[in-house]
């Protein structure tokens, strides 16, 4: 009986690591596929946190398209190879400046990180974004735009 139960205990262990390894597979290729050497869970947390600061109360591809230029950036030889260096290079987000990119992401962000990690860019391969009504740089306005979503212009 203790060996019935044994077998049936290893076997369970091993359906729910067969699930949770599927289940995490695509992130795991999404990451790869960009090179990103860096723990997938937290370039994933950090990146659901900047969306939240960033994008909070703008339409849900606006939270993606924000995911989207952190990755887009990851690509570039201009930017950091990695979320977090994108994230933290000097001047580059000012939630890292005042505190908010400190806040619980919601469940919405953490959707919108999976899903630009997933490869969805509704940016269309912007590298900045911006709020009009809030900018202040000029250099910000000579760049091309590729979409505007909710209060925020794309671009590149």
């Amino acid at each position: 009986m203790a060996k019935r139960r044994t077998a049936g205990y290893v076997i369970g262990l091993m359906l729910v690591a067969a699930i949770v390894l599927s289940a995490t597979a695509p992130y795991q290729r999404a990451y790869a596929a960009r090179g990103d050497r860096g723990s997938a869970w937290a370039e994933e947390w950090l990146l659901a946190r900047l969306i939240h600061a960033e994008a909070e109360g703008e339409p849900y591809a606006g939270r993606v398209a924000v995911g989207a230029v952190v990755l887009n950036r990851v690509e570039s030889p201009l930017f950091p190879a990695t979320v977090s260096g994108v994230i933290f290079e000097p001047g580059a987000f000012s939630p890292v400046y005042d505190g908010r990119i400190n806040l619980l992401p919601d469940q919405s962000s953490l959707n919108a990180a999976r899903d630009a990690l997933m490869g969805w860019d509704p940016s269309f391969g912007a590298l900045y974004f911006y709020n009009p009504a809030k900018t202040t740089s000029w250099w910000i306005f000579t760049r091309p735009i590729t979409t505007r979503i909710g209060n925020h212009i794309f671009a590149r």
